[in-house]
């Protein structure tokens, strides 16, 4: 028999890591606690809906590409895709739209239009950014270095040039850019990285990279058909996956751990993944003595935002937003503040509307859209029916005005989605949307470990570990905890 692992959670990293498992000949079960896998990237149907409950942007393809590739598959065997033209629209209060093109050349000249110079500025800054992307993703991503020691490395020392590690990312975007509105095109995607600008390292310009040069896409069906593709790949490789299944207690180490439900031995593996959230499994799957981070730690970590979602089905259409639309204040420093300064709901917030049925008819009854409201929010804020429900009139008060279209009236399906429902059905520290945010003091080897310190043989992937948040980013992870355990095991 091959070595057993059981594996805690069936989100991204979980699956990713099961597969490069089993590929590898372990013999692997994935245990959820949801009726549904893919964590938070789940769906929600209802009336003839169909939504993305999670990640709704599919970047950074060449890394789905690369992950297919080990297991000698493609994306398109599995799901395609449609780029996205434009790659978003943006609309700013004071009346003000831009419609950011997939052609780079054509948004230099609109980057031009508002500031004399931004259009070479806009060259310069995606020029480094593809070279941040291109050495980052090989030398600091793909490779996991976990300890201070791996930066001494010569070719780490050499290829880090030219990257800004230490300067903050607000700093880096000024001193190419002096309109604020080019500077928050640039910066929007640190929502992604459950950062501010203010707190992220310019590192992170590689993001403009990401989602100018690269391009945004959709795969047909959303992301959830993407997580089907994830699931279907894992099971030809020999990963089982039981849903409904909640581990409450890891007890054991190395070859003998004994995973507890809440009245029945879940199971018996010699290894144990915990792709749950990182706080969760420290804090309450382990006795006391097998904790490494403590209370003290993660009150003292800075957590990405949470989310307060509005998933709306729409009768008639909503042409004036684009599948994906940014709203965006004036001066959005007040609400950076209210995330990670003074946590507070906001007053003039920037959130995200995401309407897949521009694309994709499928998701939604003929003669209705499906879109959804996503506020970013400080993760721990009082929640509770009253304030979602102020919250909420208040949002589409603040979208209706924007966009110029009335919305309320027409509105035929509803569902909520926030902070305790995160913690709830995720286990999420705090209610946190993404997990442990990228700023200076929490990225590389500041992140915890694929390795727990305090148990031999249990490992850890997923958002609060390296390379960090996002889909892509969880795909790698798993790929660098089953290197660990391949690296332990020789």
């Amino acid at each position: 028999m091959a070595e057993h692992i059981g594996v805690i959670g069936g989100g991204i990293g979980g699956i990713s890591a099961a597969t490069y498992l089993a590929s590898a000949g372990y013999e692997v079960t994935v245990f959820e606690r949801n009726e549904q896998l893919g964590g938070r990237a789940r769906v929600l149907e209802g009336d003839g809906f169909r939504f993305d409950m999670g990640p709704s942007w599919y970047l950074m393809p060449d890394v789905f590409e690369r992950y297919f590739g080990h297991f000698d598959q493609t994306p398109d065997a599995y799901y395609q895709l449609e780029r996205l033209d434009p790659n978003y629209r943006a609309y700013f209060k004071d009346g003000d739209r831009i419609d950011v093109p997939a052609d780079p050349a054509s948004l230099a000249a609109i980057f031009e239009s508002y500031e004399s110079g931004a259009g070479d500025a806009l060259e310069r800054y995606l020029e480094q950014a593809a070279e941040s992307y291109e050495v980052g993703m090989e030398h600091f991503v793909y490779t996991d270095r976990g300890r201070f020691r791996d930066y001494l490395d010569l070719t780490v020392i050499r290829n880090a040039r030219g990257l800004s590690l230490l300067r903050k990312m607000d700093d880096h975007v000024s001193s190419y850019f002096t309109h604020e509105k080019l500077q928050q095109l640039v910066q929007y995607n640190l929502v992604f990285l459950g950062g501010s600008p203010e707190t992220t390292p310019a590192l992170y310009n590689l993001m403009a990279h990401v989602d100018f040069n690269l391009g945004v896409y959709y795969p047909t069906g959303g992301i959830g058909s993407v997580i089907d593709g994830l699931i279907e790949l894992a099971q030809t490789q020999g990963v089982r996956f039981e849903t409904g299944v909640e581990v409450t207690a890891i007890e054991g180490e190395r070859g003998d751990f004994t995973l507890h439900g809440a009245n029945e031995v879940v199971d018996e593996p010699a290894l144990v993944v915990s792709a749950s959230d990182l706080a969760h499994t420290e804090l309450e799957l382990l006795d006391a003595a097998d904790r490494h981070y403590d209370h003290d730690y993660w009150a003292s970590r800075t957590m990405a935002p949470s989310a307060f979602l509005i998933y709306l089905g729409i009768e008639g259409t909503v042409e004036e937003l684009e599948h994906h639309t940014l709203i965006l204040p004036n001066d959005w420093g007040p609400h950076f503040t209210e995330i990670f300064d003074e946590p507070a709901w906001p007053d003039d917030p920037a959130y995200y509307v995401c309407r897949p049925s521009a694309t994709d008819p499928s998701v939604a009854p003929a003669g209705h859209e499906a879109m959804f409201v996503l506020l970013p929010i400080a993760p721990g804020l009082e929640d509770s029916p009253e304030i979602r429900a102020r919250q909420r009139m208040q949002l589409l008060g603040d979208l209706e005005s924007t966009i110029g279209v009335e919305l309320t009236d027409r509105i035929v399906f509803e569902r909520w989605f926030s902070i305790d429902d995160f913690a709830t059905d995720y286990n999420a520290y705090d209610g946190t949307a993404l997990g442990l945010a990228h700023t200076l003091r929490q990225t590389g080897p500041l992140r915890p470990d694929h390795r727990a310190k305090g148990v031999d043989g249990l490992y850890y992937t997923g958002s609060y570990t390296r390379p960090g948040i996002g889909v892509p980013m969880a795909l790698i992870s798993g790929e660098h905890v089953a290197n660990a355990i391949f690296e332990d095991d020789r």
